[in-house]
């Protein structure tokens, strides 16, 4: 499924005798998921939308002509790193959640709940991570490609069909959890489920689960609140999802303007990424709370304190099992806590 370069990158015809050649590189751009969700719409609504005018304000001959393959029209959920490590994609998002064991140091906020809420804070804290710790862009080099924005998810609430008051209410609740999400579960005494966003509903609905534990912008548009309507506000913390990345080959067949363009539009990617996450997020709060058929609640803090540490040392352990793990637990916890954070519980002791 590779692709030569060639085949991305066309040159166009001059402009004619005596004026700056016009070079077109044709650039594929895509999603195994549609952009309806957060960190998939800046894709076309910043990158696509403005990367032409962005060349022609400053003067550039050159043209991006992009083909959009949203909404996994070219690959699935599970081939979004392998996706543009092999060209199938010249540009794409990549979902490093689902890729513990190829980008490992890309999941270090799955083991390290109750840091923070803030998408926003978390994607400034690992772009800036990003450019300051080789190691982390090495492992996107690692797999032939260039990190360009990070891209993040809300933070993580529980709906279920049973009230919650305590943690003690969760034990022996059957939760549906996504990946190491599950650990979260285990410490108070719940069993964790596996499945998905797309089949929350049936499980919960079913009896093969009694909740789910789940980021809200992903809740509501598949109503789980109808299967599931207590919802109790715990914020056990948002996380780094994926990034924006290019494939390097496609990346070293670029003049250094659309390269400069690029690198721009990748950080106001993230940007767009978390004030459409906010934005969203509050709309779904007001939307449960306007529901009659919906109990909101929020989590005493007492609660979420002891829930953070019932946790094991889930950090500690990741840390231990990779060469730079320590370093960039230390870096991350320093980088929230500098930046105003107060989590409540300090992973990297």
């Amino acid at each position: 499924m590779k692709r030569t370069i060639s085949a991305g990158l066309v040159l166009a015809a001059s402009l004619g005798t005596g004026t700056a050649q016009a070079d077109t590189y044709r650039l594929t751009i895509a999603s195994s998921h549609t952009t309806a969700l957060p960190w998939v719409a800046p894709l076309e609504t910043r990158v696509v939308a403005e990367a032409n005018d962005r060349l022609e304000a400053a003067g550039s001959p050159n043209r991006i002509d992009w083909t959009e393959a949203f909404g996994g029209s070219l690959y699935g959920f599970g081939d979004t790193l392998a996706a543009v490590e092999l060209g199938i994609t010249d540009i794409g998002w990549v979902g490093t959640l689902w890729e513990e064991s190829s980008m490992p140091y890309q999941n270090v906020t799955f083991y390290t709940p109750f840091t923070t809420n803030d998408p926003q804070l978390l994607l400034d804290t690992f772009n800036r991570l990003h450019d300051e710790l080789p190691f982390l862009a090495e492992s996107w080099d690692e797999h032939h490609q260039v990190f360009l924005g990070a891209s993040a998810a809300d933070t993580y609430h529980l709906l279920t069909n049973f009230p919650i008051q305590s943690v003690d209410d969760l034990r022996g609740r059957r939760i549906l959890a996504p990946g190491a999400s599950g650990a979260w579960l285990s410490a108070v005494g719940a069993v964790p489920v596996s499945g998905a966003l797309t089949t929350y509903y049936n499980q919960v609905e079913t009896g093969i689960a009694d909740g789910v534990l789940v980021i809200l912008t992903g809740a509501y548009p598949l109503r789980l609140q109808e299967v599931a309507p207590y919802v109790t506000l715990v914020g056990l913390g948002a996380n780094f999802i994926g990034a924006m990345s290019v494939n390097r080959d496609s990346w070293e067949g670029l003049p250094d303007d659309i390269r400069e363009v690029l690198v721009e539009l990748g950080r106001e990617y993230s940007n767009e990424n978390g004030a459409l996450l906010q934005a969203r997020y509050q709309n779904v709060i007001a939307a449960y709370q306007d529901d009659p058929a919906v109990t909101v609640s929020t989590l005493p803090e007492e609660e979420r304190a002891r829930w953070a540490e019932m946790l094991p040392d889930l950090a500690g352990q990741w840390a231990a099992n990779l060469p730079y793990g320590a370093e960039l637990l230390d870096a991350y916890m320093a980088a929230v806590t500098d930046a105003g954070e107060t989590p409540l519980r300090d992973w990297s002791q």
